[in-house]
């Protein structure tokens, strides 16, 4: 399969595409939803002994979500953004941050490529809580360990750190029962 051509068929906050594709010498359309990359980091604060995630409503899943910081990357710098996230949503300067790998949200329709770190802070410098100007209304919510394992979550980005965090603990995810935050 190979792509001939793409073009714009929509541009908004988001740019859906027309994809024309020839496979054995058949056109075939598709439409591709272009978002930007994201950077996601699974947050951790070495003086309180805590993992931070976020929530917040996200209207595309409809609800509220616990998920890792993250935004879409601006200046084709991953780091420079996940850093930058990091003070936005939850206040605090980053003390190390480590790569957990890159991987695609939705391949089937979704260009949007998520690089994952891990991060850990102690001094935090803002309060946080997101951007008003961005309509941003971003929770922070601090986890032990044990508590973070049973959560019961239902993003992709922050349950991949989750495993990460699993095998570097020598743990597993727990069961969780049907609570959230």
């Amino acid at each position: 399969m190979q792509i001939k051509r793409k073009e714009t068929i929509y541009e908004g906050f988001y740019t859906f595409k027309k994809v024309y594709l020839e496979d054995e010498g058949e056109t075939i359309e598709r439409e591709q939803f272009e978002s930007g990359n994201a950077a996601a980091a699974l947050v951790y604060d070495t003086k309180q002994e805590k993992y931070i995630l976020v929530k917040q409503f996200r209207y595309s899943a409809e609800m509220e979500l616990l998920e890792t910081v993250a935004g879409v990357v601006e200046d084709n710098d991953p780091e420079k953004t996940v850093r930058k996230e990091i003070e936005e949503e939850i206040g605090y300067e980053v003390d190390k941050l480590e790569h957990i790998g890159d991987f695609f949200s939705s391949p089937g329709a979704c260009t949007e490529k998520v690089h994952l770190y891990y991060a850990e802070v102690s001094k935090k410098k803002a309060q946080g809580g997101g951007l008003e100007e961005d309509h941003e209304h971003i929770q922070i919510v601090s986890l032990s360990l044990e508590e973070l394992l049973t959560q019961q979550l239902i993003d992709a980005k922050t349950i991949i750190a989750l495993q990460w965090l699993s095998a570097q603990k020598g743990t597993h995810l727990k069961n969780p029962e049907a609570k959230s935050f």
